[in-house]
């Protein structure tokens, strides 16, 4: 299947870290050519390594989510070597884990201003130009806490469904341009957040990391933890041509293992 995506450009948040690599990894393969922003420069360079070794394009954008300004300065730094975004992949690094209850206000203000206020303000640099070219694709990757909550992940769980009612709303206001805004929710997919969050419940509960990744994989009904690869394939879709006619949702990648309908 042609996904239409050669010589698109697109902008991937945390391209550095599990995901964002392989998001940025997939899109590239498709043709698009890729923005890749993080805020550690040794792993970004190893993504943008990785895909031009392979024959792709990609730009290296050093991004700090908690600094307004270099949000401005990527987005130019795109503009001048790449070309105006046309699909934006939001993809922020998670909070460390925490109860709802008993947290400054402080550690809420500062998170939410890194994962939301950054996302929704690097999306509004680069809608007026999707919308002059009258198509954009707008991809938020939040978390399987959006849909059921996950213990002991109160900070991650509050913000992320703050960024779902953000979307939501977006994508009936860019729809007339042909403009599409979908939040993508992944379950336990392998990567080294996973690996922490597994760590950090085995010295609560004084069990064995192994152990705890056991116990996790027998709440997935396809009884193993998700490959990157596999979520950055739903994103490389829902960025795709294919689909146009996708906006407004909430797709999960979790191997079964939301409860809910």
């Amino acid at each position: 299947m042609d996904l239409g995506l050669n010589g698109r450009v697109a902008l991937v948040l945390g391209a550095g870290g599990g995901l964002g690599g392989a998001i940025a990894h997939a899109l590239a393969r498709e043709g698009a050519h890729v923005a890749a922003a993080d805020v550690d420069p040794a792993s970004l360079a190893a993504t943008v390594e990785s895909i031009t070794g392979k024959g792709g394009r990609a730009l290296a954008v050093p991004m700090d989510l908690a600094r307004p300004d270099m949000l401005q300065a990527g987005v130019v730094q795109i503009g001048k070597a790449l070309g105006p975004v046309e699909i934006l992949v939001n993809n922020s690094g998670g909070p460390p884990p925490t109860r709802a209850g008993g947290v400054d206000a402080g550690t809420w203000e500062s998170h939410f201003r890194s994962m939301v206020v950054s996302l929704m303000s690097l999306t509004d640099l680069v809608l007026p130009a999707m919308q002059e070219r009258r198509w954009g694709r707008i991809i938020t990757s939040a978390s399987s806490g959006v849909v059921s909550p996950i213990p002991n992940l109160g900070i991650s769980n509050t913000l992320r469904m703050a960024l779902v009612g953000w979307s939501k709303t977006l994508a009936a206001e860019v729809a007339p341009y042909g403009i599409t805004a979908n939040v993508i929710v992944p379950g336990r997919i392998a990567t080294d957040r996973i690996r922490q969050l597994d760590e950090a419940r085995a010295r609560r509960e004084g069990k064995e990391v192994e152990e705890i990744a056991r116990l996790s994989t027998a709440t997935i009904p396809m009884r193993r933890y998700g490959d990157p690869s596999e979520y950055a394939d739903t994103v490389a879709f829902l960025a795709s041509e294919r689909a146009s006619y996708t906006t407004g949702s909430v797709v999960r990648v979790d191997g079964g293992l939301i409860p809910s309908v």
